[in-house]
C-alpha cells in the first residue's frame, strides 16, 4: 500500500519551516499532498494562485510532492486521495498541544488515519506565516524567512480583498 500523506496549511506564504518540513517527510512518504485549505477564521494575504505558483516552483524537482487546493475537512481530503497519514510540524508546546487536539478529533472521525508530527528545526522555530505577512506588509524584506529561487518582487504585491 502506497504511503500518502497530506500537509495541510494555509500557506500565506508558505515559508522556510514549511519547506523544511516537507523535504524531511520525503523519505518517509510516497506521496505528499501540500493542501492549501480554506480556513474561514483567516483573511488571506496572497492570493491562492500565488501560494500554489510558489509552492510549485520550491518543489519543481521532487516527483513525491504535489499542490492542491481543497475546501472542507482534511480528513475528507485524505479519503479523496487514498492518504493514510496527515502531516504537521511543530514548533511549539501550544503548537503541539493545539495539533494534538486536532489529531485526536481526525483519529475519532477517521480512526484509520495517522497525524505524524515532525519537529522543527531550531532556527526555524520563530518562523511563522504572520510574522512573515507583517513584515512584508510593512515594506520589510522577509527573502530571509522564504524559500530560496521564489520571485521576491511578488512578496511585496499582496491581497488587499476584503
Amino acid at each position: 500500500m502506497e504511503r500518502i500523506a497530506i500537509f495541510p496549511g494555509s500557506f500565506d506564504p508558505f515559508h522556510i519551516g514549511h519547506e523544511s518540513v516537507v523535504r524531511r517527510a520525503v523519505p518517509l512518504f510516497d506521496k505528499i499532498y501540500i493542501m492549501i485549505g480554506y480556513n474561514a477564521n483567516k483573511k488571506s494575504f496572497f492570493s491562492v494562485e500565488k501560494r500554489i505558483k510558489w509552492i510549485n516552483q520550491v518543489f519543481q524537482n521532487e516527483d513525491k510532492v504535489e499542490v492542491c487546493l481543497h475546501e472542507g475537512l482534511t480528513v475528507d481530503f485524505c479519503k479523496e486521495v487514498n492518504a493514510r497519514y496527515i502531516l504537521r510540524g511543530i514548533r511549539t508546546s501550544s503548537d503541539f498541544e493545539y495539533e494534538r487536539a486536532i489529531a485526536q478529533v481526525n483519529k475519532k472521525m477517521h480512526p484509520e488515519i495517522e497525524s505524524v508530527f515532525i519537529l522543527t528545526l531550531p532556527e526555524h522555530t520563530p518562523i511563522n506565516a504572520t510574522i512573515i505577512r507583517d513584515i512584508v506588509s510593512h515594506g520589510g524584506d522577509a527573502g530571509m524567512f522564504l524559500p530560496k529561487g521564489l520571485d521576491m518582487s511578488e512578496f511585496k504585491v499582496f491581497n488587499t480583498e476584503k
